[in-house]
Protein backbone atom coordinates (compact mmCIF):
# COMPACT_ATOMS: atom_id res chain seq x y z
CA UNK A 1 0.00 0.00 0.00
CA UNK A 2 1.11 3.82 -0.92
CA UNK A 3 0.09 7.07 0.93
CA UNK A 4 -0.31 7.94 4.43
CA UNK A 5 -1.00 5.88 7.66
CA UNK A 6 -3.40 8.07 9.59
CA UNK A 7 -2.96 8.98 13.81
CA UNK A 8 -5.88 6.22 14.16
CA UNK A 9 -3.85 4.13 14.92
CA UNK A 10 -2.70 5.94 18.41
CA UNK A 11 0.26 4.22 20.37
CA UNK A 12 1.39 2.13 17.84
CA UNK A 13 4.12 2.43 15.48
CA UNK A 14 1.72 2.31 12.50
CA UNK A 15 3.35 -1.04 10.75
CA UNK A 16 2.53 -2.86 14.03
CA UNK A 17 -1.21 -0.96 14.78
CA UNK A 18 -4.08 -3.98 14.48
CA UNK A 19 -5.89 -1.38 12.67
CA UNK A 20 -4.17 0.47 9.66
CA UNK A 21 -5.70 3.29 8.06
CA UNK A 22 -4.73 4.88 4.80
CA UNK A 23 -6.13 7.35 3.05
CA UNK A 24 -6.08 7.03 -0.72
CA UNK A 25 -8.16 9.90 -3.05
CA UNK A 26 -11.52 9.43 -3.10
CA UNK A 27 -10.99 6.20 -0.50
CA UNK A 28 -10.08 5.84 2.71
CA UNK A 29 -8.64 2.45 3.16
CA UNK A 30 -9.03 0.26 6.65
CA UNK A 31 -6.74 -2.84 6.74
CA UNK A 32 -7.10 -5.51 10.10
CA UNK A 33 -3.55 -5.73 10.85
CA UNK A 34 -3.20 -9.25 12.35
CA UNK A 35 -2.41 -11.61 9.26
CA UNK A 36 -0.66 -14.11 12.09
CA UNK A 37 -4.09 -14.60 13.16
CA UNK A 38 -6.07 -14.14 10.55
CA UNK A 39 -6.83 -10.43 11.20
CA UNK A 40 -8.96 -12.31 14.61
CA UNK A 41 -10.66 -9.01 16.55
CA UNK A 42 -9.77 -8.04 19.72
CA UNK A 43 -11.66 -5.17 22.09
CA UNK A 44 -8.93 -2.75 20.85
CA UNK A 45 -9.28 -3.43 17.34
CA UNK A 46 -13.05 -2.78 17.34
CA UNK A 47 -12.50 0.54 19.31
CA UNK A 48 -10.12 1.60 16.65
CA UNK A 49 -12.52 0.56 14.12
CA UNK A 50 -15.24 2.22 15.69
CA UNK A 51 -13.24 6.21 16.25
CA UNK A 52 -12.07 5.60 12.73
CA UNK A 53 -15.07 4.81 11.07
CA UNK A 54 -17.06 7.81 13.25
CA UNK A 55 -14.26 10.57 12.24
CA UNK A 56 -14.48 9.28 8.30
CA UNK A 57 -18.29 10.11 8.45
CA UNK A 58 -17.32 13.18 8.90
CA UNK A 59 -14.43 13.52 6.27
CA UNK A 60 -15.97 15.42 3.34
CA UNK A 61 -13.11 14.53 1.91
CA UNK A 62 -13.33 10.81 2.13
CA UNK A 63 -16.23 9.83 -0.59
CA UNK A 64 -15.89 5.76 0.22
CA UNK A 65 -14.54 3.38 2.90
CA UNK A 66 -13.19 0.37 1.87
CA UNK A 67 -12.61 -2.55 4.40
CA UNK A 68 -9.48 -5.41 3.82
CA UNK A 69 -7.45 -7.66 5.84
CA UNK A 70 -3.49 -8.46 5.89
CA UNK A 71 -1.84 -11.03 4.89
CA UNK A 72 -3.44 -14.08 2.20
CA UNK A 73 -5.62 -16.31 4.61
CA UNK A 74 -8.48 -13.54 5.08
CA UNK A 75 -9.98 -10.75 6.14
CA UNK A 76 -10.88 -12.04 9.60
CA UNK A 77 -10.98 -15.20 11.38
CA UNK A 78 -13.54 -13.68 14.50
CA UNK A 79 -12.65 -12.98 18.08
CA UNK A 80 -10.39 -14.20 20.37
CA UNK A 81 -12.36 -16.96 21.58
CA UNK A 82 -9.10 -17.75 24.12
CA UNK A 83 -10.03 -14.82 25.94
CA UNK A 84 -13.45 -15.41 26.31
CA UNK A 85 -12.74 -18.80 27.52
CA UNK A 86 -10.52 -17.33 30.19
CA UNK A 87 -14.07 -14.81 31.45
CA UNK A 88 -16.21 -17.74 31.08
CA UNK A 89 -14.10 -19.92 33.57
CA UNK A 90 -13.30 -17.28 35.97
CA UNK A 91 -16.14 -14.98 35.90
CA UNK A 92 -14.52 -12.12 33.87
CA UNK A 93 -16.66 -9.64 32.49
CA UNK A 94 -14.19 -8.62 29.49
CA UNK A 95 -16.23 -10.42 27.04
CA UNK A 96 -19.72 -8.49 27.98
CA UNK A 97 -18.03 -5.25 27.43
CA UNK A 98 -16.03 -6.91 24.32
CA UNK A 99 -19.69 -7.94 22.67
CA UNK A 100 -21.18 -4.67 23.75
CA UNK A 101 -18.87 -2.40 21.71
CA UNK A 102 -18.60 -5.02 18.47
CA UNK A 103 -22.39 -4.67 17.94
CA UNK A 104 -22.73 -1.39 18.43
CA UNK A 105 -19.75 -1.05 15.84
CA UNK A 106 -22.07 -3.84 13.60
CA UNK A 107 -24.87 -1.76 13.68
CA UNK A 108 -22.64 1.54 12.80
CA UNK A 109 -21.26 -0.39 9.83
CA UNK A 110 -25.42 -1.01 8.85
CA UNK A 111 -26.12 2.45 8.66
CA UNK A 112 -22.90 3.59 7.82
CA UNK A 113 -24.00 7.39 5.52
CA UNK A 114 -21.09 6.64 2.93
CA UNK A 115 -20.23 3.43 0.80
CA UNK A 116 -18.73 0.85 2.87
CA UNK A 117 -17.12 -1.55 0.77
CA UNK A 118 -15.96 -4.83 2.31
CA UNK A 119 -13.42 -7.29 0.73
CA UNK A 120 -14.27 -10.51 2.02
CA UNK A 121 -11.48 -12.65 0.43
CA UNK A 122 -10.60 -15.78 2.33
CA UNK A 123 -11.53 -16.61 5.23
CA UNK A 124 -14.54 -14.87 6.78
CA UNK A 125 -15.82 -16.35 10.27
CA UNK A 126 -18.08 -14.82 13.26
CA UNK A 127 -16.80 -11.36 13.97
CA UNK A 128 -15.41 -10.88 10.69
CA UNK A 129 -19.10 -11.27 9.27
CA UNK A 130 -19.84 -8.70 11.28
CA UNK A 131 -17.68 -6.14 10.11
CA UNK A 132 -18.25 -7.16 6.66
CA UNK A 133 -21.98 -8.12 6.13
CA UNK A 134 -23.60 -5.95 7.24
CA UNK A 135 -21.67 -3.06 4.74
CA UNK A 136 -23.31 -1.90 1.86
CA UNK A 137 -20.72 -3.12 -0.74
CA UNK A 138 -19.74 -6.79 0.04
CA UNK A 139 -17.27 -8.07 -2.20
CA UNK A 140 -15.67 -12.10 -2.18
CA UNK A 141 -13.64 -13.69 -4.33
CA UNK A 142 -13.26 -16.96 -5.58
CA UNK A 143 -10.91 -18.02 -2.26
CA UNK A 144 -13.57 -16.51 -0.09
CA UNK A 145 -14.83 -19.23 2.86
CA UNK A 146 -17.36 -17.46 5.11
CA UNK A 147 -18.91 -19.10 8.10
CA UNK A 148 -20.49 -18.98 11.25
CA UNK A 149 -19.52 -21.64 13.27
CA UNK A 150 -20.83 -20.75 16.64
CA UNK A 151 -22.94 -24.06 17.00
CA UNK A 152 -20.09 -25.93 17.04
CA UNK A 153 -18.45 -24.23 20.11
CA UNK A 154 -21.88 -24.12 22.03
CA UNK A 155 -22.48 -20.36 20.64
CA UNK A 156 -24.80 -18.93 18.75
CA UNK A 157 -24.26 -16.62 15.68
CA UNK A 158 -23.96 -13.24 16.95
CA UNK A 159 -22.76 -10.08 15.30
CA UNK A 160 -26.10 -9.97 13.98
CA UNK A 161 -25.88 -13.46 12.12
CA UNK A 162 -29.63 -14.39 13.36
CA UNK A 163 -30.44 -11.34 11.15
CA UNK A 164 -28.44 -12.07 8.26
CA UNK A 165 -29.20 -15.94 8.24
CA UNK A 166 -33.23 -15.17 9.10
CA UNK A 167 -33.45 -13.34 5.58
CA UNK A 168 -31.30 -15.71 3.31
CA UNK A 169 -33.83 -17.60 0.74
CA UNK A 170 -36.07 -20.38 2.20
CA UNK A 171 -33.99 -22.58 5.16
CA UNK A 172 -30.78 -21.82 3.53
CA UNK A 173 -29.74 -19.95 6.18
CA UNK A 174 -31.02 -22.16 9.41
CA UNK A 175 -29.17 -24.61 7.08
CA UNK A 176 -25.68 -22.53 7.79
CA UNK A 177 -26.55 -21.46 11.11
CA UNK A 178 -27.56 -25.20 12.54
CA UNK A 179 -24.41 -27.24 10.35
CA UNK A 180 -22.25 -24.49 11.50
CA UNK A 181 -21.16 -24.55 7.74
CA UNK A 182 -19.01 -22.81 5.25
CA UNK A 183 -20.40 -21.08 1.92
CA UNK A 184 -17.93 -19.85 -0.97
CA UNK A 185 -18.44 -16.46 -2.71
CA UNK A 186 -21.31 -17.42 -5.28
CA UNK A 187 -23.25 -19.22 -2.20
CA UNK A 188 -22.50 -15.92 -0.32
CA UNK A 189 -23.84 -13.80 -3.27
CA UNK A 190 -27.17 -16.32 -3.14
CA UNK A 191 -28.00 -15.99 0.44
CA UNK A 192 -27.55 -12.31 0.82
CA UNK A 193 -24.12 -12.26 2.56
CA UNK A 194 -22.30 -10.36 -0.19
CA UNK A 195 -22.82 -8.83 -3.40
CA UNK A 196 -20.13 -8.56 -6.22
CA UNK A 197 -17.72 -11.18 -7.49
CA UNK A 198 -14.18 -9.87 -8.32
CA UNK A 199 -11.13 -12.32 -8.60
CA UNK A 200 -8.80 -12.48 -5.76
CA UNK A 201 -5.96 -10.93 -8.14
CA UNK A 202 -7.86 -8.26 -9.02
CA UNK A 203 -8.89 -7.00 -5.63
CA UNK A 204 -5.32 -4.03 -5.65
CA UNK A 205 -6.51 -3.03 -8.88
CA UNK A 206 -10.52 -2.45 -7.28
CA UNK A 207 -8.97 -0.48 -4.81
CA UNK A 208 -6.86 1.50 -7.08
CA UNK A 209 -10.03 2.60 -9.01
CA UNK A 210 -12.28 3.12 -5.84
CA UNK A 211 -9.63 5.96 -4.81
CA UNK A 212 -9.88 7.66 -8.28
CA UNK A 213 -13.55 6.84 -9.81
CA UNK A 214 -16.75 6.68 -8.95
CA UNK A 215 -18.17 3.74 -6.94
CA UNK A 216 -20.29 2.09 -9.60
CA UNK A 217 -17.23 2.93 -12.34
CA UNK A 218 -15.04 0.95 -10.40
CA UNK A 219 -16.91 -1.99 -9.64
CA UNK A 220 -17.94 -2.46 -12.94
CA UNK A 221 -14.37 -2.54 -14.17
CA UNK A 222 -13.40 -6.08 -12.06
CA UNK A 223 -16.85 -7.33 -11.36
CA UNK A 224 -17.41 -10.36 -12.51
CA UNK A 225 -20.44 -13.67 -12.87
CA UNK A 226 -19.86 -15.42 -10.10
CA UNK A 227 -20.20 -19.88 -10.52
CA UNK A 228 -23.27 -21.17 -9.87
CA UNK A 229 -24.22 -21.92 -6.09
CA UNK A 230 -24.41 -25.53 -5.19
CA UNK A 231 -25.99 -23.98 -1.67
CA UNK A 232 -29.00 -22.75 -3.89
CA UNK A 233 -29.44 -25.77 -6.02
CA UNK A 234 -29.99 -27.77 -2.88
CA UNK A 235 -32.76 -25.44 -1.84
CA UNK A 236 -35.80 -28.17 -2.28
CA UNK A 237 -34.34 -30.00 0.26
CA UNK A 238 -33.01 -27.60 2.54
CA UNK A 239 -36.30 -25.64 3.13
CA UNK A 240 -38.28 -29.17 3.28
CA UNK A 241 -35.47 -30.30 6.31
CA UNK A 242 -35.26 -27.22 7.91
CA UNK A 243 -38.49 -25.98 8.09
CA UNK A 244 -39.45 -26.91 11.48
CA UNK A 245 -39.48 -24.63 14.50
CA UNK A 246 -38.22 -27.45 16.97
CA UNK A 247 -34.92 -29.25 16.42
CA UNK A 248 -36.00 -32.55 16.87
CA UNK A 249 -38.18 -32.41 14.18
CA UNK A 250 -36.08 -30.79 11.72
CA UNK A 251 -33.57 -34.00 12.37
CA UNK A 252 -36.95 -35.87 11.66
CA UNK A 253 -37.28 -34.55 8.61
CA UNK A 254 -33.76 -34.70 7.51
CA UNK A 255 -33.35 -38.31 7.88
CA UNK A 256 -36.57 -38.79 6.29
CA UNK A 257 -35.13 -37.01 3.11
CA UNK A 258 -34.13 -39.41 0.38
CA UNK A 259 -30.88 -37.22 -0.46
CA UNK A 260 -27.23 -38.57 0.95
CA UNK A 261 -26.82 -34.39 2.02
CA UNK A 262 -29.79 -34.65 4.05
CA UNK A 263 -28.84 -37.07 6.13
CA UNK A 264 -25.35 -35.64 6.48
CA UNK A 265 -26.96 -32.41 7.08
CA UNK A 266 -28.87 -34.44 9.90
CA UNK A 267 -25.40 -35.83 11.62
CA UNK A 268 -23.85 -32.29 11.47
CA UNK A 269 -26.73 -30.68 13.32
CA UNK A 270 -26.45 -33.80 16.05
CA UNK A 271 -23.05 -33.41 16.31
CA UNK A 272 -23.90 -29.94 17.89
CA UNK A 273 -24.36 -28.56 21.24
CA UNK A 274 -27.89 -29.56 21.39
CA UNK A 275 -28.34 -26.20 23.92
CA UNK A 276 -26.78 -24.33 21.05
CA UNK A 277 -28.64 -25.45 18.39
CA UNK A 278 -32.11 -25.26 19.85
CA UNK A 279 -31.53 -21.82 20.97
CA UNK A 280 -30.20 -20.72 17.85
CA UNK A 281 -33.35 -21.89 15.80
CA UNK A 282 -35.34 -20.22 17.57
CA UNK A 283 -33.39 -16.71 17.48
CA UNK A 284 -33.84 -17.30 13.85
CA UNK A 285 -37.27 -17.48 13.98
CA UNK A 286 -37.40 -14.22 16.39
CA UNK A 287 -35.18 -12.29 14.00
CA UNK A 288 -36.79 -12.87 10.98
CA UNK A 289 -40.06 -11.56 12.50
CA UNK A 290 -37.82 -8.30 13.59
CA UNK A 291 -37.97 -5.26 12.03
CA UNK A 292 -34.46 -4.18 12.72
CA UNK A 293 -30.51 -5.22 12.72
CA UNK A 294 -30.56 -3.30 16.10
CA UNK A 295 -33.52 -5.66 17.24
CA UNK A 296 -31.59 -8.96 16.72
CA UNK A 297 -28.25 -7.53 18.37
CA UNK A 298 -30.19 -6.99 21.20
CA UNK A 299 -31.72 -10.48 21.07
CA UNK A 300 -28.11 -11.87 20.40
CA UNK A 301 -26.50 -9.94 23.39
CA UNK A 302 -29.22 -11.53 25.90
CA UNK A 303 -28.34 -15.27 24.50
CA UNK A 304 -24.50 -14.22 24.70
CA UNK A 305 -24.42 -13.78 28.05
CA UNK A 306 -26.41 -16.30 29.49
CA UNK A 307 -24.06 -18.56 27.22
CA UNK A 308 -20.72 -17.13 28.59
CA UNK A 309 -22.19 -18.51 31.98
CA UNK A 310 -23.34 -21.72 30.61
CA UNK A 311 -21.80 -24.86 30.53
CA UNK A 312 -21.52 -25.39 26.84
CA UNK A 313 -19.79 -22.71 25.40
CA UNK A 314 -16.53 -22.62 27.48
CA UNK A 315 -17.11 -26.57 27.23
CA UNK A 316 -16.88 -26.33 23.32
CA UNK A 317 -13.91 -23.85 23.46
CA UNK A 318 -11.83 -26.28 25.15
CA UNK A 319 -12.50 -28.72 23.00
CA UNK A 320 -12.05 -27.12 19.82
CA UNK A 321 -8.96 -24.51 20.62
CA UNK A 322 -7.74 -25.23 24.24
CA UNK A 323 -7.38 -29.03 24.34
CA UNK A 324 -7.76 -29.40 20.85
CA UNK A 325 -9.51 -33.24 21.63
CA UNK A 326 -12.91 -32.41 19.26
CA UNK A 327 -14.32 -34.54 22.06
CA UNK A 328 -17.02 -32.18 23.48
CA UNK A 329 -18.94 -33.19 26.31
CA UNK A 330 -22.66 -31.34 25.44
CA UNK A 331 -25.01 -30.70 28.85
CA UNK A 332 -27.28 -31.93 28.22
CA UNK A 333 -25.83 -34.43 25.39
CA UNK A 334 -29.46 -34.58 23.39
CA UNK A 335 -31.65 -32.62 21.75
CA UNK A 336 -34.58 -34.44 23.35
CA UNK A 337 -33.25 -33.49 26.82
CA UNK A 338 -33.41 -29.93 26.37
CA UNK A 339 -36.31 -28.52 27.96
CA UNK A 340 -38.33 -25.18 26.35
CA UNK A 341 -37.78 -23.79 29.99
CA UNK A 342 -33.91 -23.76 28.95
CA UNK A 343 -33.98 -22.21 25.76
CA UNK A 344 -36.29 -19.44 27.17
CA UNK A 345 -34.05 -18.60 29.83
CA UNK A 346 -31.57 -17.61 27.20
CA UNK A 347 -34.06 -14.86 26.23
CA UNK A 348 -35.21 -13.24 29.28
CA UNK A 349 -34.29 -9.57 29.24
CA UNK A 350 -31.58 -8.21 31.15
CA UNK A 351 -31.26 -5.38 34.14
CA UNK A 352 -32.06 -2.59 32.28
CA UNK A 353 -28.74 -0.94 32.73
CA UNK A 354 -27.30 -3.86 31.52
CA UNK A 355 -29.42 -4.00 28.25
CA UNK A 356 -27.80 -3.28 24.79
CA UNK A 357 -29.62 -0.45 23.52
CA UNK A 358 -29.21 0.62 20.44
CA UNK A 359 -30.35 3.69 18.13
CA UNK A 360 -33.51 3.40 16.25
CA UNK A 361 -32.98 2.86 12.82
CA UNK A 362 -34.99 5.81 12.24
CA UNK A 363 -33.21 8.08 14.55
CA UNK A 364 -29.78 9.86 13.06
CA UNK A 365 -26.72 8.72 15.60
CA UNK A 366 -24.69 11.54 16.47
CA UNK A 367 -21.17 11.18 15.41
Amino acid sequence: MSGQTSDVTVQAAPAEAPVLLERRGRAAVLTLNRPRAINALTHEMVGLLDRALRELADDASVEVVVLRGAGERGLCAGGDIVAIHRDATTGGTGSEDFWRDEYVLNALIARYPKPYVALMDGIVLGGGVGVSAHGSVRVVTERTRIGMPETGIGFVPDVGGTWLLSHAPGELGTYVALTAGHVDGADAIAIGLADHYVASGDLDRLVDLLAARPLDEALGEVTTEPPASRLLASRPWVDAGFAADDVRDVLAALRERPEPEAAEAADAVAAKSPTAVAVTLRALRGARAMGSLEEALAQEYRIVLRMLRGHDFPEGIRAQVIDKDRSPRWRPASADDVTADVVSAHFEPLEPSRELDLPHPDRTEQQ
